[in-house]
């Protein structure tokens, strides 16, 4: 079969630097890894292929080499390392995945130290995360709150304390891996000999089987139980937003480590207020038509509390008045939102007899009807008749 050529495996171009290059295999090392892609043998060839090209475009001497000669040239002397197993090829290339670029090392991302071999170790079979809706209403947003959360799942099984095993001498030897805990599968490249190193299945990576398992966890070593967390949930969240408990969910198997919970903020409907851009709130406010003529002072609800404002004479439907910092507050910075009061004219569907006459006779005056759009009316003279209309 055909070799693929190197540039195309990393995706370069001929002319590319040894920046480009380093940064070409790195992407697709991290894609390709084999601890990323367990039981992948398709990623697995991928990464060696990656591999087989970085170390041949990467040395100069090589890749003038193979410019020159393409993969024959690669015969001629070959002085290729030979890669017992994947890991192997970090501790060769560490300056691609040293810690100065990934932080805490390559070896950190897929949880082993430094690409040292794994060798036996007990498999964490760690638990499962839970979500949970937590409905909230506006004012519990505005100010923050504090909720207990009653929830179903797993917890350790005090009888075994999470071993599953009914006592030590429950546990045995794995046939399978032989205690290892791991099983191996070799192959042999251009590079040298490759060992794949995967987890038992049978034991799971621990090593032990358990031939008299807990009775009461029946060897799982956890049991359904319910509990109560309590989660602090800051002033300013929104509805989507999330806050997880880290090891507050399920508990792993056999003294796996638990997972999280994952509380997900859901807002409650308000009947009075919407929230508007995130951290602004819009409350409607309905005033009578006398009101609106001649003003008034009104107290309006808030998220926190009551408020008085002040209706201007004439003041329009549709009008906006914005209270400073009466919203909800920024989550992530100082100050909060606003709450922009939207001011409607009341108007009655059913009038009694006298409330009828007054309209009536509202309706026969000079200033009630809308003035065209380039007459301006005399405001004082309006003002003062519908005084009188309504001094009955």
């Amino acid at each position: 079969m055909a070799k693929l050529d190197y540039y195309e495996v990393l995706g370069v171009q001929k002319g590319s630097d040894i920046g480009e290059i380093k940064s070409a295999y790195r992407k697709l090392a991290l894609q390709y890894h084999p601890d990323r892609n367990p039981e992948n043998k398709e990623a697995e060839e991928k990464f060696k292929e990656a591999t087989e090209a970085y170390e041949v475009l990467s040395d100069a001497s090589k890749r003038e080499r193979y410019d020159r000669f393409g993969h024959d040239g690669m015969r001629m002397g070959q002085d290729f390392h030979g890669y017992s197993n994947v890991n192997d090829i970090f501790s060769a290339f560490s300056d691609l995945f040293g810690s100065g670029i990934f932080g805490g090392g390559f070896g950190d991302i897929f949880g082993n130290q430094g690409g040292a071999r794994r060798g036996s170790r007990s498999m964490d079979e760690r638990g499962s995360d839970l979500r949970v809706k937590v409905p909230l209403t506006l004012e519990e947003i505005a100010t923050g709150t504090e909720k207990t959360i009653k929830i179903k799942k797993y917890i350790k099984c005090e009888k075994c304390s999470g071993k599953g095993a009914k006592n030590s001498s429950s546990f045995k030897k794995c046939p399978q891996c032989n205690g290892s805990g791991e099983i191996r599968q070799v192959s042999r490249s251009m590079f040298g000999q490759f060992i794949n190193v995967s987890p038992c299945n049978a034991c799971n990576g621990s090593g032990q089987i358990i031939s008299d398992p807990c009775p009461d966890c029946k060897g799982d070593g956890r049991v359904s139980d319910e509990d109560s967390v309590s989660v602090k949930i800051p002033a300013g969240v929104e509805e989507g937003n999330y806050i997880p408990l880290r090891g507050k969910g399920n508990a792993g198997k056999r003294n796996g480590s638990n997972g999280d919970i994952i509380v997900v903020i859901s807002e409650k409907k308000h009947d009075k207020f919407t929230r508007r851009d995130n951290n602004h709130v819009i409350y409607q406010l309905n005033i009578s038509y006398p009101d609106a003529v001649f003003g008034t002072e009104i107290d309006v609800p808030t998220l926190y509390g009551k408020e008085k404002i002040k209706i201007e004479p004439g003041t329009q439907p549709g009008t906006n008045i914005r209270m400073k910092e009466m919203g909800i507050p920024y989550i992530n910075s100082y100050g909060k939102g606003d709450q922009v009061v939207v001011v409607n004219v009341f108007v009655p569907k059913e009038l009694n007899v006298k409330e009828k006459e007054a309209v009536k006779h509202l309706s026969q005056l000079e200033g009630i009807q809308p003035p065209d759009a380039n007459e301006h009316p005399k405001s004082k003279d309006i003002i003062d008749k519908i005084k009188d209309a309504f001094s009955f």
